[in-house]
């Protein structure tokens, strides 16, 4: 599905947050991304969801490797990819209503035919009734405004889903009812999914297998693996 190999990206070249990474996501597989703030990992989640190009290394998505793009990944990747981030206001237009939100990457990839019946599905699926979906970002919570942002990252029916710190801002039910709507879709679709954070907890949970990534250097772990470095390093020891 999804394969990274000796990842090299930043927003400085000459000292790249992500250094030689590897990481490989299987058709349908949930795969967690653990690692304290700072580290990278959410670079890599952008990388990975066509939004950064790297400095260096190689990127497959279903078998096909992307390349020669500079500012925008061809369509036919990136709408393959939805991509949901830990800041909601960060990401939506505040001109736009929760309706508008959802609807955006119809209007903008020309399916302005589907929006009715796409934002009518995914509504209540996320748990907006009609009333919230007329209110601007503004005038809703973040838990609101982030249901709204799975919504978006749904509605194209993408074969990857990247949650990059999707949780982090909510409460525990709010959690609970997004991951559940995820994993709703990925049972539906057949979806794979990324999903970075730093609850071990909620990853282990979720996933099927979780890597661990500490102070920009990874390791291989008994639930699954990323390299740094050209190569595996050795199992973690117990802790």
């Amino acid at each position: 599905m999804l394969e990274l190999t000796r990842i090299t990206a930043g927003y400085d070249r000459r000292d790249p947050v992500v250094r030689d990474v590897s990481l490989r996501v299987g058709a349908g597989e949930a795969v967690g991304l653990l690692g304290p703030s700072g580290c990278g990992k959410s670079t890599l989640a952008k990388v990975a969801a066509l939004l950064h190009r790297p400095d260096a290394g190689t990127m497959t998505l279903d078998g096909t490797v992307i390349r020669g793009w500079r500012h925008r990944a061809p369509r036919e990747q990136r709408t393959a990819v939805g991509v949901v981030f830990q800041q909601p206001r960060l990401s939506a237009d505040p001109r736009l209503s929760l309706r508008e939100l959802i609807a955006q990457p119809l209007r903008s990839t020309g399916r302005r035919r589907d929006v009715p019946e796409r934002v009518a599905e995914l509504a209540p699926l996320v748990g907006l009734s009609d009333e919230l979906l007329e209110r601007r970002p503004h005038a809703v919570s973040d838990g609101q405004l982030q249901r709204a942002c799975l919504a978006r990252a749904l509605v194209l029916r993408p074969r990857l889903l990247i949650c990059d710190e999707m949780t982090a801002m909510l409460d525990a039910s709010t959690t609970a009812a997004l991951v559940a709507v995820v994993e709703r879709y990925r049972a539906a679709s057949g979806a794979a999914l990324l999903a970075v954070g730093h609850d071990r907890v909620l990853l282990e949970r979720w996933c099927d297998r979780t890597v661990r990534w500490d102070e920009r250097e990874t390791e291989k772990t008994p639930a699954g693996t990323v390299t740094a470095g050209g190569g595996p390093r050795p199992p973690a020891a117990p802790r």
